[in-house]
C-alpha cells in the first residue's frame, strides 16, 4: 500500500519557555517549559495523520536532541525512517510572553556531510517506491546545494511520484522550475520569490494574485498562498482556476505551525481527490483550527470533508 512521503530534512525539537515580560540585561525567570518533536516536515506529517493520510516520515537526527525527538515521534505513533548523522539536531526556542508575543530562535541546524547526505539520497530513492506522494517541507540542513529540493523533484517526478513544496527563498526559486504539483508560499515568501524574478513588488491581494499565478505557470501546477486571516488563493493557471476564500474567524494563541497543518490539509484533499474549492476550505478551516491549539497538540475532532463541501459551494471565482 502507498503512502504519502514527508521529507523533513532540517527537524527540530521545539521548546516552549513561558514567561511573565522580557527585561532585556535583566535576568528572566522562565515558569514552564514544553517541549515536543517539532520542524515543519514533522508538523506536517503530525496532522497528516490526524487526518487519516498514514503518512512516513524520513529525517536526519543525530546527537541528544534527536535522540530526544525520535522518542517523542514513537510516542505520538508517527512512523518515521531516521538516517543518523553525528550533527547535532537543533533545538527551536520560543519564548512566549504574557502581553508582548512570542520571541523564536530557530538554529541553522547540523551539516550533513556528503557521505550522510548519500545514506539518505538512497533511503529515499527505495522509499519513493512505496510513495503516493512527496512532501518536501522546511529549510534545507546545511551542507547541501540549494537546488537540492529541485533534484528531489525531478527524481520524484521520474518515478511518477508528484510533489507537494512548502519552502522558501533561493531554495524556493531554484524548486519552481522543476514542477511541484503544489507550492504553499505565504506572502510574504512569494513576494520574495517575485522581486528575485523580476516581477515587481506589491503585497496588495492584486499582486499576490499576478505572483502566484506566474509561479503555477511556471510549475504547470498548484499554488496555494496563505495570508493570515486575510483571504488566501489557490491558483492553476493551466486550468484557469483561480480561487479566494477568507479562513474562518478566530482568536488565535499563537500562529507556530498553522501553515504545517493548512499544508497537511491540502496534501489530504489532493489524495482524497477532493474539488479545489473543497481543498482550500478544508486548507483555511484546519490551519485555523491549529491557531486554537497548543503548538504541537492536535484537536479531538476535526470538521468533516461534507463541510468543506458546504462551505466550498459558495466560493466565488476570481479572475485578474
Amino acid at each position: 500500500m502507498k503512502h504519502p512521503l514527508v521529507l523533513a530534512l532540517n527537524p527540530s525539537m521545539d521548546a516552549d519557555w513561558r514567561v511573565d515580560t522580557v527585561r532585556w540585561e535583566e535576568k528572566n525567570n522562565v515558569l514552564g517549559e514544553r517541549r515536543w518533536a517539532g520542524g515543519k516536515g514533522v508538523n506536517v506529517a503530525r496532522w497528516l495523520q490526524h487526518l487519516g493520510a498514514n503518512p512516513r516520515l524520513l529525517l536526519p537526527l543525530g546527537g541528544s536532541s534527536g535522540a530526544e525527538l525520535a522518542t517523542a515521534l514513537r510516542a505520538e505513533r508517527l512512523p518515521a525512517r531516521v538516517v543518523p548523522i553525528r550533527g547535532t539536531t537543533r533545538t527551536n526556542v520560543i519564548i512566549s510572553t504574557r502581553v508582548q508575543g512570542q520571541l523564536r530562535f530557530n538554529p541553522l541546524g547540523p551539516e550533513l556531510s556528503a557521505v550522510e547526505w548519500r545514506r539518505l539520497e538512497r533511503v529515499l530513492t527505495v522509499a519513493l517506491r512505496r510513495a503516493s506522494l512527496l512532501i518536501l517541507s522546511g529549510s534545507l540542513p546545511r551542507g547541501v546545494a540549494v537546488t537540492t529540493y529541485a533534484r528531489l523533484i525531478r527524481q520524484a517526478r521520474r518515478a511518477c511520484v508528484p510533489v507537494v513544496l512548502d519552502c522558501d527563498g533561493p531554495a524556493l526559486r531554484a524548486a519552481v522550475p522543476a514542477g511541484p504539483l503544489l507550492v504553499k508560499p505565504n506572502e510574504h515568501e512569494l513576494g520574495e520569490w517575485a522581486r528575485a524574478e523580476g516581477l515587481g513588488a506589491g503585497r496588495s491581494g492584486a499582486a499576490l494574485l499576478r505572483f502566484a499565478t506566474e509561479m503555477s505557470k511556471r510549475t504547470r501546477g498548484w499554488v496555494l498562498v496563505s495570508r493570515g486571516a486575510r483571504p488566501a488563493w489557490l491558483v492553476n493557471a493551466r486550468q484557469n482556476l483561480r480561487l479566494q476564500a477568507t479562513p474562518p474567524p478566530v482568536r488565535p494563541l499563537h500562529t507556530l505551525g498553522a501553515g504545517d497543518a493548512l499544508l497537511a490539509a491540502a496534501v489530504q484533499a489532493l489524495l482524497d481527490r477532493r474539488s479545489p474549492a473543497e481543498m482550500l476550505e478544508a486548507a483555511l478551516a484546519i490551519g485555523s483550527l491549529a491557531t486554537r491549539l497548543p503548538a504541537g497538540t492536535l484537536p479531538r475532532h476535526t470538521p468533516s470533508p461534507k463541510r468543506f463541501a458546504r462551505r466550498a459551494a459558495s466560493l466565488r471565482r476570481a479572475t485578474e
